[in-house]
């Protein structure tokens, strides 16, 4: 009785937002945007703040003290070859490596993430997703990103779904949840959307589209769903939830469609990286070649 209570809960939640969505409707409203909007957004400023929203990211099998000390350094490196040019937003690494990210980090403004609980398949216990995530804080994440229970999601279990993320917020203490909602895998328009009202009603602080492991990844048209949830869900609760694309974003053209959707759907208030991140390395030297107006590999 108490489980299907709790299960009404997520239900009657659900209940309140608009998640009956066509795909073509979405579809033809993001092509327009694009259209429309994205050229106007082709700046350098625009650029300089793209930068700022990179999460600067290695998750690799082969992954090391070494490796992952060296990684770090370029973001040190980057404030005194760059110094008009403000750093990323995080570097992010898998959780045995916090530690390391921390004690070789030396610049201001530059968060360490860390994915974690059971990433990417989020297929394992939950006690060890609940200590993983909190022996990341304890050595030194500030963001933590996790992903949702995709099969409990797809056989309507939104109790141990949800409840899974609120246990996970709790041991992020400080930190921020990132939940990402494996976009690819939900498929349809209104599967990401009541994914991602399920994910900030159980604590999410950022939605995030992929893990960027499996194809497809992020998309436009998973973007335009996710920052029109985020937007319901501000007008409704006053609690503002960032937004992150990541996986499959190749160029600097995708990244600025992505900056115009969180821009004219969720406005200025979410253009800054508190708000609005990148997950893709590659970016990064792609936006300063950009910028500096020659090809630069420095990353």
């Amino acid at each position: 009785m108490e489980k299907d209570l709790n299960q009404s809960k997520y239900e009657t939640t659900l209940a309140k937002y608009k998640t009956n969505l066509n795909d073509a409707d979405i579809q033809a409203k993001v092509a327009e945007l694009i259209e429309k909007k994205v050229a106007e957004n082709d700046t350098e400023e625009v650029k300089r703040l793209l930068f700022t929203c990179i999460d600067l990211t290695t998750l690799n099998s082969t992954d090391s003290v070494r490796s992952v000390m060296k990684f770090t350094e370029k973001v040190n490196e980057f404030d005194d070859k760059y110094p008009d040019i403000k750093n990323v937003g995080a570097i992010c690494v898998y959780p045995n490596f916090a530690e390391i990210v921390k004690d070789t980090l030396e610049v201001e403004g530059v968060n360490i993430a860390c994915v974690s609980a059971g990433f990417p398949s989020s297929q394992t216990f939950i006690e060890v997703k609940i200590a993983e995530t909190a022996l990341a804080v304890m050595n030194g994440a500030d963001e933590i990103d996790i992903v949702i229970s995709l099969g409990q999601f797809l056989d309507g279990d939104y109790e141990t779904m949800c409840e899974e993320i609120q246990e996970i917020k709790e041991a992020c203490k400080q930190a921020h949840l990132k939940v990402i909602l494996e976009t690819g895998a939900l498929k349809t328009a209104s599967n990401i959307k009541k994914a991602s009202i399920l994910s900030m009603y159980a604590g999410a602080d950022f939605i995030k589209t992929s893990t960027g492991k499996m194809q497809p990844a992020a998309s436009a048209e998973a973007a335009y769903v996710m920052c029109e949830a985020i937007k319901e869900y501000y007008d409704k609760t006053g609690i503002k939830v960032g937004f992150k694309p990541a996986g499959g974003i190749n160029t600097v053209h995708d990244a600025l469609v992505y900056y115009t959707i969180v821009k004219e759907i969720l406005g200025q208030e979410w253009l800054n990286n508190e708000m609005f991140r990148i997950g893709t390395s590659r970016m990064a030297n792609l936006l300063l070649s950009d910028i500096l107006g020659e090809e630069v590999k420095f990353f």
